[in-house]
């Protein structure tokens, strides 16, 4: 135990991403006085230009994507009461398969060694005591968000400095229960007609391995304002169409994998920084 502050760090994929997974502990967190950090590590350029245009369709504009996006970032961030927001400058892979995968400065074709101390140079500024990353499968199989996980994880080792690392995720169960639970709120849920290859890895984990359920049900107003800033992108709509009370009820917990820790805190946890304060 110190006087120093103490600091998270959240290390994302794109501008939004930072809203959906981590919103409520970064306002949380930030609340409570806890230094937090936002690094998104590509422009977002794959994403919606006007009008929902995607990339490779007239109208679609990969650099004044990424000026928008960067513009939303900045008021997200704002909202969640980051304290700083910092960006590591590699170009949005797109989607598995895309072209954009492979395209010279994209972050997945960035040597994992070469990204990660890049990352590693801001651990070092920072010395966040927590740093938050996606899991193995980057939550749904998006090659920027598996990108994110090795990044993360290399550059951890690079440091040594970080006391405890979660990966975010979403217990299985709940994605179990989205169609019932959207029929509910009166939303329209499409179920894939078809199902998804054998070596798709389901989203999410089971509910026995989340190792930490944080509750932020003060915090939804946060980030449904949060995840309302990227007004560029139709990633959100689904839950903004929830409305705040809806939205609250469903989004009250963020949920967590503890894959490092040097306090010896006992699981489960609901509170990223046990046995640090």
């Amino acid at each position: 135990m110190s006087d120093r502050q103490l600091t998270m760090m959240a290390v994302h994929a794109h501008p939004d991403d930072e809203a959906t997974g981590t919103g409520g502990v970064l306002a949380r967190y930030a609340a409570e006085g806890i230094t937090t950090i936002v690094v998104t590590c590509t422009d977002g350029s794959c994403g919606d230009g006007p009008g929902g245009v995607k990339p490779g369709e007239p109208g679609h504009d990969p650099a004044a994507v990424a000026a928008t996006r960067a513009a939303e970032l900045a008021i997200s961030c704002k909202v969640l009461g980051v304290a700083h927001s910092e960006q590591l400058g590699y170009h949005d892979s797109g989607m598995v398969g895309w072209p954009t995968n492979d395209a010279p400065g994209s972050f997945w074709s960035t040597p994992v060694p070469e990204a990660a101390e890049r990352l590693a140079a801001l651990i070092r500024r920072y010395q966040p005591d927590v740093l938050l990353t996606y899991d193995e499968n980057g939550g749904y199989g998006h090659p920027d968000h598996i990108q994110v996980h090795r990044v993360s994880m290399a550059a951890v080792d690079l440091v040594e400095s970080v006391s405890k690392v979660y990966m975010s995720t979403v217990p299985r169960s709940w994605m179990e229960n989205m169609g019932s639970w959207a029929k509910e709120a009166g939303l329209d849920w499409d179920e894939p007609e078809d199902a998804p290859p054998a070596d798709t890895p389901p989203m999410g984990v089971p509910d026995e391995q989340i190792t930490a359920w944080v509750d932020t049900t003060g915090f939804s107003d946060q980030k449904y304002d949060a995840l309302a800033a990227h007004s560029s992108q139709s990633d959100g709509e689904f839950f903004l169409k929830m409305g705040k009370e809806k939205f609250a009820k469903l989004m009250r917990m963020e949920t967590f994998v503890r894959v490092r820790d040097t306090t010896g805190s006992p699981l489960r946890e609901d509170d990223l920084f046990t046995g640090l304060r």
